[in-house]
């Protein structure tokens, strides 16, 4: 499930489809979805204009449930079609790396784990930017790290308004 804008200028990356999103035939119908929209400060209309926003997980549809959650994304989807279609992205000034699936692609010499990266993210801007999944099984990580919501995401939220503004 993709939301292909070529020219879009913010792409997300992101790992696979949960269950309601595939229901849905929507990337990001689902909480998760919601979550995001709040920390890029976009409505749901901007979010799924493809001249705004490009979404290409890692794994292409959902990859069914373990007892602690969605179970990784397919590792054929990104073998097979994720450089091409990157290559294709020919305007992208900011890519989010949601989660620790993505961040091993587009970051391979990144922390190993999810906080470090995000952690680290200056490191990366302002053109890539890891963030945690937006999960709503995430909340542990957003209780235990107050200074991402405080520090990163009002820039994240700035970036977007220029990248958006631009556009």
């Amino acid at each position: 499930m993709l939301q292909l804008g070529w020219q879009a200028p913010i792409l997300i990356a992101g790992q696979a489809p949960g269950r309601r999103a595939e229901q849905q035939g929507k990337p990001f119908a689902d909480p998760s979805g919601v979550r995001l929209r709040q920390w890029l400060g976009v409505s749901e209309d901007c979010f799924y204009n493809p001249r705004c926003f490009s979404i290409l997980p890692m794994g292409f549809c959902f990859p069914g449930q373990s007892r602690q959650g969605d179970l990784a994304p397919r590792p054929e989807c990104a073998a097979q079609w994720r450089a091409t279609l990157l290559a294709n992205h020919t305007n992208v000034q900011l890519t989010l790396v949601l989660g620790r699936f993505a961040q091993a692609w587009h970051l391979p010499e990144a922390p190993a784990t999810v906080t470090e990266c995000v952690a680290r993210w200056q490191d990366y801007w302002p053109a890539v930017l890891p963030l945690p999944h937006p999960s709503p099984r995430n909340r542990r990580w957003f209780t235990d790290n107050p200074w991402f919501e405080r520090a990163l995401i009002p820039r994240l939220q700035a970036r977007v308004k220029q990248l958006l503004d631009m556009a």
